[in-house]
């Protein structure tokens, strides 16, 4: 039998080097990132062309996220940038003797002459951070695959997630500092001060814009109503006013009616041509030219209009961050909540416990994309058997207990001449023809009230009551011109500066049941 020999042939130290230099090392640009800082600590310059691309977790190394701390630190406060102040602020900080000393600064310095390029240079980095980071978050849905026990929808909306702050830019940090938070929120006051008109998203209707300074970014707002009192209306009376006066992307998700449905009856809105024209395409030749040049700002708009029946929170969520990264919407509205599944394992939960999980999502969607979202609501039908006014009250939200807990701003709308109530119940005895009543029931950041509202049931849209004082009067003389065409003549200037055009057609004003809300 031969005797084995020992084995001789192991690698030279140069073979070993040569395989670890075929290994994988994470994604850097340590020597960018050298000539970055030294640039930084030499000009301005360089200093404000890429102070507000980077932070400190893009470096690899870590000295070099000690070095841009100090530097953001004294660009915070004001303080000049440059080798001297850099090196006191880290001594301060008793971090100067980790980084390697002074004489590492002053190699950083001696690495760079000006700051040319610098914002390319800076580009490079983050983008070697975004590659490690994809990794980091690659090896996490790896071993979150291998869980038997891991909700696969979960899955796919945590993994869309992380890859969506990446995509923004905006990788979440563990915690921050009450220093640096108090500094953003002094930042937020000082812009809103010097901004002029409202902090948040115009509604369209002033007296509502006064008491929430528009609708706010991250507030989860409820709007809800029984069926019939104008909900869609509403949503889609705001949404008109925010895209086409304000040109602010808006998301509407609709559950409950189609994408064309919706669209024509923003048409209608902003034409002035009843719904039942517009549907059966019965119109004249100057209504046609009408239709043609009033429709002009609507098509131009940004506002995106989804309509996939029971739509389930995890796809809300996907579809809202594309939309997000792709049109940069500010507002998203979903009409209507209970129309909603969750998907994924909480099928088999109670209907509670599923309204509880979409509204949490809901208010989770808000903040991720740091935009107010309006979600609509149904009402329960305890209002319906209630006597007096019939005025909605917290309790009467459907599963209340989640909805009321996630949301920011509670309202309801109320409409008493759908209860044949003529007279609201203030001092003047008011004739309710016409009107209806938004009311702001909780509101977490500020006040609550109940603010009048004119609505125009054939054009289906809400508008702010001071256009037109509703009385008696009125009332009795539209029923006339509504039957009488030599009344209606004699008085069409009336009639076209409350309905538009639309009242010269023959046909009546569509009533509650005639409009889907």
């Amino acid at each position: 039998m031969e005797k084995l020999k020992p084995q001789t042939n192991y690698p030279s130290r140069s073979t070993q080097v040569i395989q670890l230099e075929k290994g994988k090392l994470p994604p850097q640009a340590i020597d960018l990132e050298e000539v970055v800082l030294g640039a930084m600590m030499i000009d301005k310059k360089g200093v404000d062309e890429v102070i507000d691309i980077l932070h400190s977790g893009v470096f690899y190394k870590e000295a070099h996220q000690h070095i841009f701390e100090a530097i953001h630190i004294l660009f915070e406060k004001s303080e000049p940038v440059d080798l001297l102040t850099v090196s006191a602020r880290l001594k301060k900080e008793k971090k100067l003797d980790i980084i390697g000393g002074e004489f590492y600064l002053i190699q950083l310095t001696q690495k760079v002459s000006s700051s040319a390029h610098i914002e390319f240079h800076a580009r490079i980095i983050l983008q070697k951070y975004i590659q490690r980071s994809l990794i980091k978050i690659s090896n996490e849905i790896i071993e979150d695959s291998y869980n038997e026990s891991t909700d696969v929808f979960d899955l796919l909306d945590n993994a869309e997630a992380k890859l969506y702050e990446i995509t923004q830019g905006n990788i979440k940090r563990s915690s921050e500092s009450a220093q640096n938070l108090v500094i953003q929120a002094k930042k937020k006051i000082e812009e809103i001060a010097n901004k002029e008109g409202l902090s948040g998203i115009p509604s369209g209707f002033p007296k509502l814009d006064k008491l929430t300074s528009g609708w706010q970014p991250s507030d989860l707002i409820i709007i809800a109503a029984r069926p019939g009192m104008g909900k869609t209306a509403f949503a889609l009376s705001m949404a008109r006013y925010i895209t086409i006066e304000y040109d602010i992307p808006v998301a509407f998700f609709s559950l409950e009616m189609s994408s064309i449905q919706l669209i024509t009856r923003l048409i209608s809105s902003e034409t002035g041509l009843s719904t039942e024209k517009l549907r059966t395409g019965k119109l004249a030749k100057h209504e046609w030219e009408q239709l043609n040049v009033k429709v002009k700002g609507l098509e131009k708009a940004p506002l995106f209009i989804d309509d996939t029946p029971s739509l389930s929170i995890f796809d809300l969520r996907a579809k809202a961050r594309r939309l997000s990264s792709k049109h940069g919407i500010k507002l998203i509205i979903v009409d209507y909540l209970q129309l909603m599944t969750t998907g994924g394992n909480h099928k088999g939960g109670n209907r509670e416990q599923e309204i509880s999980a979409i509204s949490r999502n809901l208010k989770a969607l808000a903040k991720e994309l740091n935009v107010p979202v309006i979600a609509l609501s149904q009402l329960s039908r305890a209002v319906e058997t209630r006597g007096g006014s019939k005025r909605p009250l917290l309790s009467d939200l459907r599963e209340s207990g989640a909805i009321e807990q996630d949301a920011d701003i509670v309202s309801f709308i109320y409409r008493p001449e759908y209860y044949k109530i003529d007279e609201w119940d203030d001092e003047e005895r008011t004739p309710t023809i016409g009107q209806a009543e938004f009311i702001v029931s909780k509101h977490r950041n500020g006040g609550l009230d109940e603010i009048r509202l004119k609505f125009v049931a054939h054009l289906g849209r809400f508008e702010n009551i001071e256009s037109f004082e509703f009385s008696t009067e009125y009332h009795s003389r539209m029923n006339a011109a509504a039957n009488d065409d030599t009344f209606k003549a004699d008085h069409l200037d009336l009639t076209d500066d409350v309905f538009g055009s639309s009242m010269n057609d023959n046909s009546p004003p569509e009533g509650d049941n005639d409009v889907p809300f």
